[in-house]
């Protein structure tokens, strides 16, 4: 789906609850509030003798599970990571000429010791980092707009407090995070910080070093989310828009109900979208999501969510329980585990009944709709 940048204006109507996301901690989307593995846990500033999961995660929500993860056996994985190593070798030619190869590839998962380099590799961030050669070097000296800074700082200790590389305070996790997110804030001064950035800087951290995480979160700021976390956050409001569109066709009664309660997408859609799932989904599913998100786009975010809204409230069953607004937020804001599962999840996503071309032209209509409501504004 083609990304189109929206510029800052009046397009569509400003909301509170995202436009606190500009550089402070007390926003509605992503408070901290009965999210276990986004609160200012106690684990921060000092050594636990737990032990960590496969995926460095010590606690909280999103600690693997057998349930929530499916293991692949062990002579699969290798013959994956063959795979993918002549690809990762071969990376040009597999982009020009077997796109739809790759792609099936990383619906099936990306084996784990590789997936960093192929997040690079398929975000353009390794494009980015040889083109502009010795720049992350330069903004990491650079002291920052101490606006930011503060901000910043006060937001560290937030990011997967129960994951080994964010467990202590000031530890090599926290500082890695501040050096990207910081270089970012040099990099887009227009921009500055969004709290939403921080979780995406810190998922990459956790697969690659600081200079490859830096140019991934350029990549996902600006080729795959723009506009996401820029001052307007219109960007974010016309996907509202487009998903609840999309909901239509895929969930007719899902669509009613929230159109019923007047439920603005952008009340449940925000940490989402913005988020890249990271602070919703069980740790696998977020592995897996990011895989395809990476290779195809955004796209890939949109159908998690229609997955997740035609499961919550797509049968008149579910729908007895929560007869209004703020039942319905509750429901959304937590998402029944088994939607979740890593297996299900990623079946759903790949078969939902919707074509890029479906996507594309929602997108196209709500952006002619967009603009329409603009030139009304200006012209008042």
């Amino acid at each position: 789906m083609a990304r189109i940048r929206i510029e800052p204006g009046n397009g569509l109507k400003s909301v509170e609850s995202i436009k606190s996301l500009r550089g402070t901690r007390e926003s509605l989307a992503l408070t901290d509030e009965g999210n276990s593995f986004g609160s200012d846990s106690e684990l921060n500033g000092y050594t636990s003798e737990r032990q960590t999961d496969k995926y460095g995660f010590i606690g909280g929500a999103q600690q693997y599970s057998e349930q929530s993860a499916e293991d692949i056996p062990p002579e699969v994985l290798r013959q994956r990571e063959a795979k993918w190593l002549e690809m990762l070798n071969n990376w040009d030619k597999w982009m020009a000429k077997r796109h739809k190869k790759m792609k099936l590839r990383c619906q099936k998962g990306i084996p784990p010791s590789l997936r960093g380099r192929a997040w690079l590799y398929l975000s353009g961030g390794k494009v980015k980092r040889e083109q502009h050669k010795g720049k992350f070097e330069e903004l990491d000296r650079q002291a920052g707009d101490p606006k930011w800074v503060d901000v910043i700082e006060k937001d560290l200790h937030r990011q997967f407090p129960f994951h080994e590389m964010f467990v202590a305070r000031g530890g090599h996790g926290q500082q890695d995070l501040y050096r990207v997110l910081k270089a970012y804030t040099l990099h887009r001064p227009e921009e500055g910080y969004c709290q939403a950035q921080a979780p995406i800087a810190a998922v990459l951290l956790m697969h690659m070093p600081a200079e490859d995480a830096f140019w991934g979160l350029v990549q996902i700021c600006e080729k795959y989310l723009p506009g996401y976390y820029s001052v307007g956050l219109e960007a974010i409001q016309l996907d509202g828009e487009i998903l609840f569109a999309l909901l239509k066709r895929v969930s007719p009664l899902a669509h009613r109900h929230l159109k019923k309660h007047k439920l603005d997408p952008i009340l449940y859609m925000t940490e989402w979208f913005m988020c890249a799932f990271s602070r919703t989904l069980p740790w696998a599913s977020v592995l897996r999501v990011w895989d395809m998100f990476l290779c195809e786009g955004v796209k890939i975010i949109f159908r998690v969510g229609l997955v997740l809204l035609k499961c919550m409230l797509g049968s008149q069953d579910k729908l007895k329980t929560c007869q209004g607004q703020y039942e319905t937020m509750e429901l959304l804001k937590t998402i029944d585990t088994r939607y979740m599962l890593e297996g299900f999840l990623v079946r759903e996503i790949i078969e939902l009944p919707l074509s890029e071309r479906d996507v594309e032209k929602e997108h196209l209509a709500q952006l002619r709709r967009w603009k329409e409501t603009r030139v009304d504004v200006d012209e008042h």
